[in-house]
């Protein structure tokens, strides 16, 4: 009983494997894969505990081929060179299996090393990775493999998984096991899709509660204490990390209060208040701006309380500033304009000044116009003359685009009267 249980309890079988219905269930592209027996290089993409070791292991075993497990965090060149040489003996057949898990440790050279040995087919390779694929690996090995992307295990799979490890348990320790529903639906919850971490709960609460003339009672109480804190999936370097900030940001812009408020939860939860704010005051100036431009101050005030209190009090002016937020027209007016003038500068087309704008009040001996011309807008009516601001090389160039709020439109109307009114003369 000292290796885990899940791994003891590991799936004899592919239709023993909960979730994954996108990927394995009949008639699915990668189920059709496995039964045919014609393996490709594949990638297997997605958080720990879902089932990625697992259908590799049952993979090489309905193939027949010699499994081998490497792991990117340890394994070396020499590892990979070790395996090669098996190919000669008897274990290489019907040809070898590699399991690499966490490829995304591999450095490049690891893995140039590792493409010599499957080019020819004699190896067939499933690496995994926790993160994007597209950024830890490298394209040649990629164009070799066809990914497949797992993701989280559903709650109401899991509970099949820890209802299936608590009958193992029975069996194992030779008691008798009285868990209530809501204790197995509470392990299914906490432990955010993960499989390993809900069987695993499932031991400790078994190990953690005292028997009873050859029986143990299991509550939601019990189980509660174990597993605090382990639906928190949260690797700040990691795709999960810019995930839910992503989803953060989008349900804001998307005027979603209740996702933008659970998102925060979810972030919060894993106490990163300062990527939460940071969001927050983006989201406010490049979602809502101009429509609503008296929220930016409004969210820098509720940000800096947070920043102040900190958590867990950050969490009401931080829950204020984002329904807010979520709730406010929107208008992305000026992140446009902006974008627009940085790629103008950047491709170097908006250089120079108008002669009436600089801040020189002299003209060189090149000059055959002699004098600034600069209009004093505040001179004539309205406030406003009509004059070149931009530099010549985009001086018919329009960067700002009002939207369809009622601030922006209200602008607009003022200047469009203004601006179709005769001020040439002076006040």
């Amino acid at each position: 009983m000292n290796s885990p249980l899940a791994d003891r309890l590991r799936p004899q079988c592919i239709d023993d494997i909960v979730g994954q219905h996108h990927l394995i269930d009949e008639g699915k592209p990668l189920r059709n894969i496995i039964e045919s027996g014609n393996i490709p290089n594949m990638v297997f993409y997605g958080p720990s505990g879902v089932g990625k070791t697992t259908l590799a292991s049952l993979i090489a075993k309905k193939t027949h081929r010699s499994l081998r497990k490497l792991n990117g965090t340890t394994a070396s060149t020499a590892d990979i060179k070790s395996i090669f040489e098996e190919l000669d003996g008897f274990d290489g057949i019907n040809g070898i299996l590699l399991y690499l898990d966490e490829i995304q440790y591999f450095n490049k050279k690891q893995q140039q090393t590792l493409l010599e040995y499957i080019e020819n087919g004699s190896i067939t390779l499933i690496a995994s990775t926790t993160e994007n694929p597209y950024f830890y690996v490298y394209s040649a090995i990629l164009s070799r493999s066809t990914v497949f992307e797992f993701k989280p295990v559903e709650k109401k799979d899991v509970v099949l998984a820890v209802n299936r490890a608590y009958k193992y348990l029975e069996k194992e320790y030779g008691i008798q096991v009285d868990i209530t529903p809501e204790a197995v639906e509470h392990i299914a919850y906490a432990c955010g899709g993960d499989v390993r971490k809900a069987m695993n709960a499932a031991e400790l609460s078994v190990i953690a509660s005292k028997a009873v003339d050859g029986k143990i009672s299991i509550t939601k109480d019990t189980v509660s204490q174990l597993t605090q804190k382990s639906a928190v999936r949260y690797d700040r370097d990691g795709d999960e990390h810019y995930d839910l900030l992503s989803a953060f940001q989008k349900s804001m812009r998307g005027s979603d209060p209740d996702a933008a408020i659970l998102y925060l939860a979810r972030i919060l939860a894993a106490n990163d208040l300062s990527s939460a704010c940071r969001r927050l005051m983006v989201c406010a100036c490049e979602d809502v701006g101009l429509a609503n431009p008296q929220i930016i101050p409004i969210v820098k005030a509720a940000v800096d309380a947070a920043m102040m209190v900190g958590l867990p009090e950050a969490r009401i002016p931080l829950a204020d500033a984002v329904i807010l937020v979520a709730q406010s027209p929107k208008s992305n007016s000026a992140y446009n304009a902006i974008n627009k003038a940085m790629s103008d500068v950047e491709s170097g087309k908006a250089y120079g000044f108008p002669r009436q704008l600089q801040n020189k009040h002299y003209d060189g001996a090149d000059v055959q116009v002699k004098g600034q011309f600069y209009l004093y807008p505040h001179d004539y009516p309205n406030h406003w003359i009509p004059q070149q601001y931009l530099p010549d090389g985009v001086k018919d160039t329009v960067y700002y685009v009002p939207s369809d709020n009622k601030n922006e439109q209200a602008y607009k109307a003022y200047w469009d009267k203004i601006k179709h009114t005769d001020n040439r003369v002076k006040k």
